[in-house]
């Protein structure tokens, strides 16, 4: 089944990571890469949204947790694995809203990449999240 980024009012320009059945669920998430820099894109459902309507924290950590995979392995079949994950949540988000993250590698070695990542509704801050990712090397 081909998950297109249409479905959920996203623009076209994003790509569906195949693969990952938890976050097709929760989402499911998109992403491209603009040059050197990680975007990913998120429509918020109902499904996503806590007692207050706004969405679940567990929810934007896990779109966080892959805006920084993506950052590790730049959309790539790279497979990569979150070693650590610290999460500031900054503001709510709502149902319908169109959330997107960007990520910035602040270090890549040889087996550990460094990420920081911002969600955001618009020009509106959600969470910041930074995070180690571990490279699965061959």
């Amino acid at each position: 089944m081909s998950i297109k980024p249409e479905d959920y009012e996203i623009p076209s320009h994003f790509r569906h990571w195949v693969g990952d059945k938890a976050e097709d669920y929760i989402g499911p998430f998109f992403f491209h890469i603009d040059g050197k820099t990680p975007h990913t894109a998120f429509r918020i459902q109902e499904h996503n949204c806590n007692a207050h309507d706004s969405v679940h924290g567990g929810v934007l950590m896990a779109f966080a947790d892959y805006t920084l995979c993506i950052g590790a392995n730049m959309g790539e079949s790279e497979s990569v694995a979150t070693v650590s994950c610290s999460n500031e949540f900054v503001a709510p988000a709502y149902r319908g809203d169109l959330l997107e993250g960007e990520c910035v590698v602040v270090r890549k070695g040889k087996s550990l990449v460094f990420t920081r990542c911002e969600l955001r509704v618009g020009d509106k801050p959600i969470l910041n999240s930074s995070g180690v990712i571990k490279r699965i090397l061959g």
